[in-house]
């Protein structure tokens, strides 16, 4: 397995190289998701106030600073992204039928279901209008790319999920489109607000592409638990989403043994004891060690993109977050 032999900073210290830009952004941010009809106004509040941790405009900001000079147009790409990504928490709380998002209410689970679907639209409606008016076509044109990926990944995944036998190019297909995208139209965003070599805003998107499979691999792994990545939750079985541990597991195990387990999955998914069934499963088939070394792949060739740029404070701190996204504990 490739080691994590690099230390994970705070996201405080990551921050340091775009402090103030980031400072700025906040309000910038605000100001893009204003609405004059007091119902939106009130909601885009709470989502706001309830911000994450603004991994993706770090991205579009530490990307931008490693090829040039951040200006209006890196502003525009980072509020376009956060939008975006906003808007897709919105619609998959809606989807996935749950009602608390980073430990507070769901909009969906405040408003319902019928209010949640229009504020996602009224999001996605903002993000593009932002860059319309701001005449960023070309901005428009990856973020566009990457709504569409997104819906195609989560509508290969409901289709996929119905057999649960899907093969790892599948599973791959599904998590390039629907988290990958996103990150990589953060960072070629990023590139392509500083830049207009195609070349370079392509290496830029690849990066973060790989980033993006590598984020959602260490998801997979909380969700199973193991030592290094907290308590087992099997909040993917219980929803029958096939990820790549649980894949890995199964094309591992003899016929009665694979039908035993994706008939648990199935039809039992509900019952504590056995979710815990399937996750000793997977741990007893080195499915989370295969994971974490498909994981430190991805990042491993993220890196060799990455030193393609010139050293700089900017390109510290973008490694620094790769490794934050990847070893994080939660």
């Amino acid at each position: 397995m490739i080691p994590s032999d690099k230390v994970m900073k705070s996201l405080k210290v990551i921050k340091e190289p775009i402090a103030p830009e980031l400072k700025s952004f906040e309000k910038h941010f605000r100001d893009s998701m204003q609405s004059s009809v007091p119902l939106l106004d009130k909601i885009t509040y709470y989502i706001v106030r309830r911000k994450g941790k603004q991994v993706r405009p770090m991205f579009v900001f530490l990307c931008a600073k490693i090829l040039g000079n951040i200006n209006d147009s890196t502003f525009n790409a980072a509020s376009f992204i956060e939008i975006l990504h906003t808007a897709s928490l919105v619609h998959d709380d809606v989807v996935d039928d749950s009602f608390t998002r980073r430990g507070f209410f769901s909009v969906n689970a405040l408003w319902k279901n019928k209010i949640a679907v229009l504020v996602g639209d009224y999001l996605l409606s903002k993000g593009m209008l932002l860059a319309v008016e701001k005449k960023e076509f070309d901005l428009l044109g990856i973020v566009s790319n990457a709504i569409k990926a997104l819906a195609e990944g989560e509508l290969l995944q409901v289709e996929k999920a119905r057999r649960l036998d899907i093969e790892e190019s599948v599973y791959f297909d599904i998590i390039r489109q629907k988290t990958a995208s996103l990150i990589a139209a953060a960072c070629s965003a990023g590139a392509a607000s500083v830049s207009n070599d195609p070349e370079i805003i392509e290496s830029m998107r690849l990066f973060g592409e790989k980033i993006g499979i590598a984020f959602q691999i260490r998801d997979d792994l909380f969700d199973l638990g193991s030592d290094d990545v907290g308590k087992p939750r099997g909040i993917d079985i219980k929803e029958k989403k096939m990820t790549l541990p649980l894949i890995h597991a199964l094309k591992k195990a003899d016929r009665s043994e694979r039908r035993r387990i994706i008939n648990i999955v199935k039809r039992k998914s509900d019952q504590p004891a056995k979710v815990k069934e399937v996750i000793d499963f997977v741990n007893d088939s080195d499915g989370i060690a295969y994971a974490k070394e498909a994981m430190y792949q991805y990042r491993k060739e993220a890196f060799e993109i990455l030193h393609q740029f010139p050293d700089s404070e900017a390109r510290q701190a973008l490694e620094d977050l790769v490794v934050f996204v990847t070893d994080r504990s939660r």
